[in-house]
């Protein structure tokens, strides 16, 4: 009960500092949001989105689940997705893996009879396609740690499939999709993929992962700040 009770306190204690560093701090938060991004993480409790990047309130519009995975027939994802992009017009999807996830290693051994094994086959799925350059690697940390980068990859690429991304491309180029992967061992983010702003970019992701390139070539970076 105690941690319970914790988290009123940490929350008052939060909001005080909050409001005596900026009195209107919460006044222009609670008029709206206007977030740059959509991050699709991790449920991992080591992965908080705005510890990790250090983003303000109102700065990020979150969706995590299992593995972070973009699955197509994600309603939730799907729902979050559309709000981002069509009403809050951010310009910036984000998704986000991180190494040591529980959820891509679960993917790694015979599925069991839990839900989250149904959930968890597009990794699978992954990993059987990869599966050449995967056995090549010289031992299981390597092999999962790879597969994590892999799965990041994928997710983008199925982004690049919904009709809200792709309805979108055929106005502009945004929104602009990126993988990144986020290590628990020095809190830093690395970089997959970047700059994915329309379907011949996408198509190049897709080339580039089969290729069994590490990361995406540079000539997928775009340009554009913000």
């Amino acid at each position: 009960m105690q941690n319970y009770l914790d988290l009123f306190r940490q929350n008052r204690q939060w909001a005080d500092e909050s409001v005596s560093s900026d009195p209107l701090y919460f006044e222009r938060r609670s008029a709206g949001q206007a977030p740059y991004f959509f991050f699709l993480g991790c449920c991992d409790s080591r992965v908080p989105t705005e510890v990790l990047t250090g983003a303000k309130p109102g700065e990020i519009f979150t969706h995590r689940n299992i593995a972070n995975q973009a699955h197509p027939t994600d309603m939730s994802m799907l729902a979050a997705l559309e709000y981002a992009v069509d009403v809050l017009d951010v310009k910036h999807v984000i998704v986000c893996g991180h190494y040591n996830c529980g959820g891509v290693k679960a993917a790694m051994s015979p599925p069991g009879a839990m839900l989250v094994d149904n959930w968890l086959q597009i990794v699978r799925d992954v990993q059987l396609r990869h599966q050449a350059e995967l056995e090549k690697l010289a031992d299981a940390d390597a092999r999962f740690h790879r597969l994590v980068e892999l799965n990041v990859l994928e997710q983008v690429f199925q982004l690049s499939r919904t009709p809200v991304v792709r309805n979108n491309w055929l106005k502009g180029r945004r929104p602009i999709l990126h993988g990144v992967v986020y290590d628990l061992r020095d809190g830093l983010l690395k970089e997959l993929a970047s700059g994915i702003d329309g379907e011949d970019r996408a198509k190049e992701l897709r080339t580039a992962v089969a290729r069994a390139v590490v990361t995406v070539p540079k000539s997928l970076h775009h340009a554009e700040q913000g």
